[in-house]
């Protein structure tokens, strides 16, 4: 069943990359009405999320920039940047780094119990597996506001 996690992660990640590479970079900061970020702060939320919870999750340090939580933490907004964000050639380098993290994985690794459970509101995850599938469906909502912001632009 783990396996299977990884893989579905792999295949995630890929898919979020072809979308992000088929976007032309004059479109990741039209901030649309009804939205409340833009395509570049969607894809540097991802990537600030997916190496947070491998981190939380199998102790890794972190491989991204320290900017990073400044930019694209949850509640940050680019109205409100004080530093010039990644270019989408600098994002589409660290989704791809973080897909090449997604395959030193193993089953074992998703079955080791966290060592403080970490909480998000009502939810407690204490396995690193628990943490790491909950990564996989918010990198899925945040794909899908990365389409519907397309859809949107393109009207």
């Amino acid at each position: 069943m783990s396996e299977m996690i990884i893989s579905t992660a792999k295949i995630g990640r890929q898919v979020v990359l072809q979308q992000v590479q088929a976007i032309p970079e004059e479109q990741f900061d039209i901030q649309t009405a009804g939205f409340n970020n833009t395509i570049r702060w969607n894809v540097g939320h991802i990537i600030y999320w997916m190496d947070t919870y491998i981190t939380l999750s199998f102790g890794s340090p972190s491989a991204i920039p320290d900017s990073y939580a400044l930019l694209f933490n949850s509640g940050t907004k680019p109205s409100e940047w004080k530093v010039a964000p990644p270019s989408k050639k600098e994002l589409v380098e660290m989704l791809t780094a973080q897909l090449s993290r997604l395959s030193e994985l193993n089953s074992d690794m998703l079955e080791e119990k966290l060592s403080t459970p970490y909480v998000m509101g009502p939810f407690q995850f204490s396995t690193a597996g628990e943490l790491f599938n909950f990564a996989l469906l918010h990198e899925a909502i945040h794909l899908g506001t990365i389409s519907s912001l397309l859809k949107v632009q393109t009207r």
